[in-house]
């Protein structure tokens, strides 16, 4: 895992050099640590920022840790930085894939559940209402659509109404 760590480090440090990014020098933490925070965290501990936070602020890996409330903020602030990485990277596997056999898979983003819906102010029309098959429930939300080489490697992702298939989409 060490060498995962590191070489996602290096892949966003050389993003950012090669965008020519500069940053404030009142930082504590540069963006690609921040990158490699966020990227760790998906990789290696199923979204979780927290345990991120506590593998990586160790001294072996980043001397500066960021709190919780600074790190989501200055996330929010790399977004398109992290947006166009993700892109590149997509366009990167799409090259590499010479079969052209890709997997699509979905699932939901529930941002409420059914029995919530009258208290919900943002996706609340019949469209964004869903069915999740595997927990026999309803929701209210988003479905994210991952399309992945056979190797897993995402290549493309959109979202759509809750009430989407996969053939809809």
């Amino acid at each position: 895992m060490d060498d995962h760590i590191l070489a996602i480090y290096c892949v966003c440090h050389d993003f950012l050099k090669a965008l020519h990014h500069r940053e404030d020098r009142q930082q504590k933490m540069t963006d690609a640590e921040l990158m490699t925070t966020a990227l760790v965290a998906m990789r290696f501990l199923g979204g979780n920022f927290e345990h991120a936070r506590a593998l990586l602020g160790t001294g072996q890996y980043l001397p500066t840790m960021l709190s919780r409330s600074r790190l989501n903020r200055r996330l929010s602030q790399l977004q398109h930085l992290l947006a166009t990485l993700f892109d590149l990277l997509g366009q990167t596997w799409k090259e590499l894939n010479g079969e052209s056999v890709y997997i699509m898979d979905s699932f939901p983003i529930a941002v409420c559940d059914n029995y919530r819906i009258s208290h919900a102010h943002t996706y609340h029309q019949e469209a964004y209402r869903g069915y999740i098959a595997s927990k026999k429930r309803y929701f209210y939300g988003l479905k994210i659509h991952l399309l992945v080489t056979p190797q897993g490697h995402p290549v493309e992702c959109f979202l759509t109404p809750g009430s989407s298939g996969d053939v809809r989409a």
